[in-house]
């Protein structure tokens, strides 16, 4: 893997599983996937507004603090450490079922352990290195790459489907394929950070070392609210 030092305020690295893939869970993965799924879904917290959501509350309450971090950005200029490291933890955890979900990984998603999904996120200045109005202009800014994504993120799907068969077959994940799908939540998660940054985009691979010292800290999803290119902090695996 390439350093997290290449001015992405967010970064994804996931290992490549150089091995026979379990094809038994691979084939029914769909239906494997559904238990870890449930408990995301309840941390996560509603998505959606209306009747359904305040029943959802009284399941879950969570999800990733998006739009107080907004407000209190543009009008005291602040983002609480705790606001950050939850998001983070919870971007890592939901970065980790989607690799599940996308064939990418056999083992099954830990709801702590850092495991084979590695995330990067560059921790804000808010006080002096975020403009005030950022992170509602970079609403609009982000647009052209959601409209790329849409497309992108269907080329990744047939990936997965001829992945499924190709393990299936062969017990081997498709070095190429699995690039692709990675390149895309790689550029899924740096689209979420540009809502607070100006980072570059794209699926080419940029993602933290093993000895790097910023291995663990890291992605999906997704859509967590860090920012700007101060230095990175490591969170460890496991807790």
């Amino acid at each position: 893997m390439h350093n997290s030092s290449s001015g992405f305020p967010a970064t994804l690295g996931i290992d490549y599983p150089d091995r026979e893939l379990n094809r038994l869970t691979t084939a029914f993965r769909l239906f494997a996937v559904i238990p870890i799924a449930i408990i995301l879904a309840l941390i996560s917290g509603p998505q959606n507004g209306g009747t359904q959501a305040r029943h959802a509350m009284t399941l879950a309450s969570g999800g990733l603090v998006f739009l107080p971090t907004v407000l209190l950005l543009v009008f005291s200029r602040r983002y609480p450490r705790w606001w950050f490291d939850w998001n983070l933890e919870l971007t890592r955890f939901s970065l980790r079922v989607a690799a599940y979900l996308a064939l990418l990984r056999d083992e099954y998603p830990s709801t702590e352990d850092e495991q084979a999904v590695h995330v990067a996120v560059t921790y804000p200045d808010a006080a002096g290195g975020v403009s005030r109005w950022l992170p509602l202009v970079k609403w609009f800014l982000a647009i052209p790459h959601y409209i790329v994504l849409a497309f992108v993120g269907s080329a990744a799907i047939c990936c997965v489907i001829i992945a499924w068969f190709a393990i299936l077959f062969t017990g081997r994940y498709p070095r190429s394929l699995f690039e692709f799908v990675v390149g895309v939540f790689r550029w899924l998660l740096r689209v979420g950070a540009m809502r607070f940054s100006s980072p570059p985009t794209g699926i080419r691979r940029s993602a933290p070392r093993r000895d790097s010292g910023d291995y663990r800290l890291k992605s999906t999803a997704v859509v967590l609210p860090p920012l700007t290119s101060t230095p990175t902090r490591s969170f460890g695996s496991g807790r």
